[in-house]
Parts: C-alpha cells; sequence; structure tokens
C-alpha cells in the first residue's frame, strides 16, 4: 500500500507564489500579495542551475592553487594558498582558527557543490531522499551559501589595515577573485533551483 501523496498547488490547478506562498488561480501573471511574477515551473531552471554550478566549479580550481594571500615586509616576501594557511595555522598551534579556515573555505564549498549537484540530479532521477529532507537540504545550502565569503573578509580585512608601504603590505590574491566569484555562482545556482519540483511527480 503506497502513502498518499501532500497535495499541492500544481495538482490543484493553482499557482503558487515562491515569494510569499499565496496562491492563485491558472493564467495569473502577478501575485496580488507580494507583486512577484507568478509561473508554474520554469523549465529553463535546471539549465541556469547546471550552469551556474558549473561557472562556480570552474572558478573554485584557480581558487586552491593561486595565492590568497601575497605578503611582503622588510626581510620577507610570501604567497599563501587556502590549504597552506590552515596548515602554516597547523604548526602555528592554532587549531581552532586553521579548523574554521578549513571548514569555511574547503568543506563548505565541497559541500554546496555535492549538495546542489545532488538536488539537480534528483528531479529527474530515483530519489535518494524524502522531499522534505531534500527541501530541508535546499534551505540548508542557500542560508550557508553567504557564510562561504569568511576568507574574502579575511582576506579584505588584511589587505585595508596592513598599509605600510615602506614595512609591510597584504595584498589579495588571484585566489580571492576566484573565491569569491564561486561562491557567488554557488549562491545563484542555489537559487535558480526551483523547490517546488522536488514535490512534483
Amino acid at each position: 500500500m503506497t502513502a498518499a501523496r501532500i497535495p499541492t498547488a500544481r495538482s490543484a490547478g493553482l499557482i503558487g507564489c515562491t515569494r510569499c506562498g499565496r496562491v492563485f488561480a491558472p493564467g495569473t501573471e502577478i501575485c496580488a500579495r507580494c507583486g512577484a511574477p507568478l509561473s508554474s515551473r520554469d523549465p529553463r531552471a535546471l539549465q541556469r542551475v547546471w550552469a551556474w554550478w558549473l561557472a562556480g566549479l570552474v572558478v573554485y580550481i584557480p581558487a586552491n592553487i593561486y595565492p590568497m594571500l601575497i605578503t611582503r615586509t622588510l626581510t620577507y616576501s610570501g604567497e599563501g594558498t587556502i590549504l597552506g594557511g590552515v596548515m602554516e595555522l597547523l604548526g602555528h598551534g592554532d587549531y581552532l582558527v586553521a579548523f574554521v579556515i578549513f571548514f569555511a573555505s574547503i568543506l563548505i564549498p565541497v559541500g554546496k557543490f555535492i549538495a546542489i549537484a545532488f538536488l539537480a540530479l534528483s528531479i529527474r532521477n530515483h530519489r535518494f531522499m524524502a522531499e522534505h529532507a531534500q527541501h530541508r537540504l535546499h534551505a540548508v545550502v542557500e542560508f550557508i551559501g553567504r557564510w562561504s565569503m569568511i576568507d574574502v573578509f579575511v582576506v579584505a580585512i588584511l589587505a585595508s589595515l596592513v598599509r605600510f608601504d615602506a614595512v609591510a603590505t597584504i595584498n589579495p590574491g588571484l585566489a580571492a577573485i576566484s573565491f569569491a566569484l564561486s561562491v557567488a555562482f554557488t549562491m545563484l545556482s542555489a537559487q535558480s533551483f526551483d523547490p517546488r519540483q522536488i514535490w512534483d511527480e
């Protein structure tokens, strides 16, 4: 005996607003409550998800290869990558800071790539998670997206504070730009995903 399907706006012949949740009769183009445009489903939404996802993955690779920080002092000149910075912090005994950087700059971005790809694949293929779990996963991906910029914020603060040109300078490297673009692209990918498709037959 199969479980009864949860009724949705689409199964009832209605259109649900993705911004405020109010439902309208078919043919309504603008939400009367919040003014958002209404559409039952966007057939190109999944294409945009994959396009932004791939763009984010492409720029995430140089973000881990090229230097994030370029430091120059009177006696030292060096470049540090994300993973190199984590290893250096571990070497100095700063385990908490190293874990935060590793978690925010490596684990979260990789986890977002996996989660978005899983959600996009589960739309048209066999689902390995219940609909409620997939919906919660999408909400988590959207929520943590903004916190992935912690590395970029740290670099920006250091570059603005350490400006003793004759003694020491800290400048952002190419990885900072690539990492910021990767975060932005993955956020756009998550926002392009239509969670209503999770509940479609």
